[in-house]
């Protein structure tokens, strides 16, 4: 039978394979596979029954070979036990009706008479729906060797980071007093910054009417700051609409098609109106704005609506969300991720302490939320990052606000329902400040704020630590510096890792302009040569 299966799969399977992003099959089989792989760590007989075919053929990466019924006694005995069982990949693909093939990679544990077996293996499997449910058919696995590290030997986070901060430069106006929380989007031989600004006082402040958002556009050959362009004040006049006053508040971007990048920002007054987010368009050929603001809107169960703060809370009340409203707040949070072949990021109403996240239609007009991580409620879980791991299983990363301020981690397997957030021991003192969590080819980087003060300084020390699997992570870059080093963002175009990030020299708060620079080129290492700490950028003179 197996002979017969493997040569017709070989002759269709190409034809015949669906993406897992349109197959309605994929949630009922990834649940189906955590309910097995559920079963063999607890070595229950019955639900062992209930998830193996009779049929089942199951291969050891040792040669051995089980049918159901020594297989399940073999766990059942245990003769062999299980102790670790994670994915680090794990595809679905759909070769023939009722046959579906599951490959990937998987770090495996287990104890047995001949001692611990502790390794990666390289898995073929083979699902069929059997009276209706999947069945677990057979299986097929090799271990493969270990993982290179990470890191060439002696890597120094410290002085990678070094190098990096030596080589920014300084994107903000002379006239900016305060500024912080920029993105980007790199088109061309360009980079396109958004920012909020001040020209009042240094940091930033959702009740400073006088915040507003700007546009610096960097040429990536030269590094030359080409040109600021403010593009929203609380006031301004457009020729369909006239924004309110308030601040201009968390401006993002993203490109929209060759010619257009898309900046989307919050206009807000709190206690006095609810917050709205808009969105205007930039003419790359032109380099000007178009003279129109539109309003966002947020998709939810209910319906439709402007993307408002009360919107966003009902949707989370409706589901057990029990902090109390608030009128502003509300923010397109994180960097704009690709997954299959849709527009994901992560929402976030700060002064509310409430997270989601969303999918970005094909207008780029308008958000809709799929599911809310705000457990456990206990803490003031506010800015996250989101990614999805080599298994498909989304994950975010959390800042808090209160307690001992460390980053909590959730992770969901459909986006909609996540699990309580916790601490991982590989973040163990992180302080109140955004995070990141981005991929770049096959490498996960996972970016938190210390506790850790350099001579008194808040948020002066910044961890970018890598990963190939969510899960081990190594330190790759260590910012320290009494300018700070705080939300930043990390973009990969044409081969490099671009940043963004907020310094400061004098005010508490460092919020006082935007540097931009190469990180790396994507995967690579720089010489570092003698180990030695190198000058910081020169601080940039304000012009008045």
């Amino acid at each position: 039978m197996f002979k017969r299966l493997a040569t017709f799969l070989s002759c269709f399977g190409a034809a015949w394979t669906l993406t897992a992003a349109v197959d309605p099959r994929l949630e009922t089989l990834q649940k189906a596979d955590d309910e097995r792989v559920a079963a063999i760590i607890a070595a229950d007989p019955a639900r062992l029954t209930a998830s193996f075919s009779d049929d089942l053929r199951y291969a050891h990466s040792t040669g051995a070979v089980d049918g159901k019924a020594s297989y399940i006694d073999l766990l059942v005995s245990g003769r062999t036990k299980y102790v670790v069982y994670h994915y680090e990949e794990r595809a679905f693909t759909f070769p023939a009706p009722g046959i579906a093939l599951m490959t990937g990679r998987v770090h495996i544990k287990a104890t047995s008479a001949t001692g611990v077996s502790d390794g990666v293996l390289s898995i073929l499997a083979v699902w069929r729906e059997e009276q209706g449910r999947w069945r677990f058919l057979a299986w097929q696995s090799c271990k493969l060797p270990a993982s290179k590290p990470l890191l060439p030997p002696a890597w120094n986070a410290k002085q990678a980071a070094d190098n990096v901060l030596a080589s920014l430069i300084n994107t903000t106006a002379p006239q900016v007093e305060g500024a912080h929380d920029a993105e980007f989007v790199c088109v061309g031989d360009r980079a396109f910054i958004v920012t909020e600004a001040n020209e009042v006082r240094p940091s930033e402040n959702a009740e400073w009417p006088f915040i507003y958002a700007a546009l610096s556009v960097v040429n990536l050959k030269t590094m030359a700051l080409e040109k600021i362009i403010p593009l929203a004040r609380g006031g301004q006049k457009f020729e369909n609409e006239t924004l309110p006053p308030g601040a201009c508040f968390v401006p993002r971007i993203l490109q929209k098609d060759a010619r257009t990048v898309r900046c989307y920002f919050a206009s807000e007054e709190p206690s006095k109106r609810q917050s709205q987010t808009w969105f205007i368009d930039f003419d790359i050929e032109r380099m000007a704005f178009e003279n129109r603001i539109h309003k966002v809107k947020l998709k939810t169960a209910a319906g439709t609506f402007d993307m408002q703060s009360q919107f966003f809370h009902a949707d989370a009340a409706a589901v057990g969300f029990t902090r109390k409203p608030v009128d502003h707040g509300l923010y397109i949070f994180d960097s704009f991720k690709e997954f299959a072949g849709r527009t994901h990021v992560a929402l976030n109403n700060f002064s509310g302490g409430q997270n989601a996240l969303a999918v970005v239609n094909r207008e780029l007009d308008a958000f809709e939320v799929i599911g809310h991580y705000n457990e456990p409620q206990t803490l003031r879980l506010t800015e996250s990052a989101v990614n999805r791991l080599p298994d498909g299983t989304w994950m975010a990363v959390c800042r808090q606000d209160g307690g001992n301020g460390n980053y909590t981690f959730t992770t969901s397997k459909d986006g909609r329902t996540w699990t309580r957030g916790e601490h991982r021991d590989f973040v163990p003192n992180g302080g109140s400040s955004k995070p990141t969590f981005d991929r770049f080819g096959d490498t996960y980087y996972l970016g938190w704020q210390e506790r850790t003060k350099i001579n008194g300084v808040n948020r002066s020390v910044f961890n970018l630590d890598i990963s190939r699997d969510g899960n081990i992570w190594e330190r790759k870059y260590r910012f320290e510096s009494e300018k700070s080093f705080q939300y930043p963002a990390f973009h990969k175009h044409n081969g490099t890792i671009w940043l963004t990030v907020t310094q400061g020299d004098t005010d508490a708060s460092r919020k006082e302009r935007i540097m931009f620079g190469k990180l790396e080129v994507a995967g690579q290492f720089a010489e570092q040569g003698v180990l030695k700490r190198k000058p910081m950028a020169p601080t940039p003179e304000k012009r008045r």
